[in-house]
């Protein structure tokens, strides 16, 4: 019994000892994901309201990267398919605007999925890593009872011991807990502050087709087209 109370007890002293690893590693993703999202972003939407024409927003929103640029393609996309297909299916009986805001919400509702991953690790770990430091203790004191009970001995310098040995996963579960719960906040703070710069973005793009009445030139169809075919290209090679 006594064996296995150890066995218990190191067991979740190693598996706090995981989780750490893995939260630190979520942070270091999750940080390079979000700071490379935020600054793509920044950087499309300047060139993408720095365009000549319509045209050349389309053809920037075809070869750039990032999830504003999928927003605009999105909505781009959108309204070149209902050209395309206008009256061939019941999506296409919404009106041109709803069919277009419909389409951009859902992209961006994905987009923000995408930023989301992982988070739930972080909250996991966070609202449990203490409980679980908890248990490791209760076993580790279990044992270190018993040995002392086992020697006769119980005098402080033989308590003080083993009961801080057990003490350990306590600890190191709060010092596994902490982190990720600021790491949780900060990241969900982060989500939404790209999520409301996709949708002031949105918004924008909707108002930018609204004066063209949400429809794609033939110049800036053809030229979707063709960077398509040239990504093709690039793909087959």
């Amino acid at each position: 019994m006594a064996d296995l109370t150890n066995l218990i007890h190191d067991m979740t002293v190693w598996l706090l000892i995981g989780l750490s690893i893995l939260t630190w590693l979520v942070i270091v993703v999750k940080v390079f994901q979000t700071y490379k999202a935020y600054r793509q972003n920044i950087k499309f939407i300047g060139e993408f309201w720095t365009s000549k024409n319509l045209q050349d927003a389309v053809l920037k929103a075809n070869t750039s990267e990032g999830s504003a640029a999928r927003v605009a393609q999105t909505g781009f996309d959108t309204l070149i398919h209902a050209d395309d297909q206008t009256h061939q299916d019941l999506q296409q009986t919404w009106s041109r605007q709803d069919l277009l805001e419909r389409h951009l919400r859902k992209q961006i509702l994905s987009e923000r999925r995408n930023l989301d991953k992982g988070t739930a690790v972080l909250a996991s770990i966070g609202n449990n890593a203490p409980f679980i430091g908890l248990f490791g203790t209760v076993f580790g004191i279990i044992h270190a009872l018993k040995a002392i009970a086992i020697t006769g001995n119980a005098s402080m310098d033989t308590v003080a011991g083993p009961i801080g040995e057990a003490l350990i996963a306590t600890g190191l579960g709060i010092a596994v807990a902490v982190p990720a719960v600021l790491a949780y906040n900060y990241f969900v703070r982060k989500v939404k502050t790209i999520g409301a710069q996709l949708d002031d973005f949105g918004t924008d793009l909707v108002s930018l087709n609204q004066k063209n009445g949400f429809r794609v030139p033939s110049v800036a169809t053809t030229g979707t087209k063709n960077v398509k075919n040239i990504h093709a290209e690039k793909v087959l090679t």
